[in-house]
């Protein structure tokens, strides 16, 4: 028995954790839950049951017999932890449950100015402010490829002023196309004739 559950959670940690998404690029215990991020919930003992659940607006998700749980803010082993004790708590005896992101829906950027499609959109692990540019549909005929600048949040407050060049980007220097973060607004201004 103890054999085949270690068996079981070996191969759901290995078939259901997503390889490319922000889980891969920081640890469960870092990745902090947000509004539209999507997670897949297991109850593996004593019954198995798995659950898909998109959290909400309001931070929570519905999860069967408890209702509604928050999670906005939370890290996967704190909610982890929280639904297992709240099972505990006069549901399940000994429960066992495993949390993962499924789809990390909550990290957006901006793009602004002269893209064809301005807009918010998800933010994937990997997007560089070129991509980012493509998946708005490209620069306008007024965008400027030298005149594009990202703004990304302080801790402390206010924004740091990224200026990139990618005219030189798609000539091949790599710095000059740094890899987003959540929160990131894209400018792309005019050309000066």
């Amino acid at each position: 028995m103890r054999v085949k559950l270690i068996g079981m959670v070996l191969l759901l940690t290995f078939t259901l954790t997503p390889s490319l998404s922000w889980a891969a690029e920081e640890t469960d215990s870092e990745y902090v839950v947000g509004v539209g991020d999507v997670l897949e919930i297991s109850v593996l003992q004593p019954d198995q049951f798995i659950t898909s659940v998109t959290v909400a607006p309001d931070g929570f998700i519905s999860f069967p017999y408890l209702g509604d749980v928050k999670v906005r803010g939370l890290n996967l082993p704190d909610i982890q932890r929280e639904i297992q004790r709240r099972l505990a708590d006069g549901y399940v005896k000994y429960p066992v449950v495993a949390v993962y992101l499924k789809e990390a829906r909550s990290k957006k950027y901006v793009v602004s100015g002269e893209v064809e499609r301005p807009g918010s959109y998800p933010l994937e692990y990997g997007t560089t402010v070129l991509m980012a540019i493509s998946i708005a549909g490209g620069f306008t005929k007024y965008g400027n490829a030298n005149r594009v600048k990202v703004l990304r949040q302080k801790k402390e407050g206010g924004y740091e002023t990224l200026r990139v060049n990618l005219k030189k980007a798609m000539d091949g220097d790599s710095r000059q196309d740094p890899l987003l973060k959540p929160g990131d607004m894209i400018i792309v201004s005019e050309g000066i004739f």
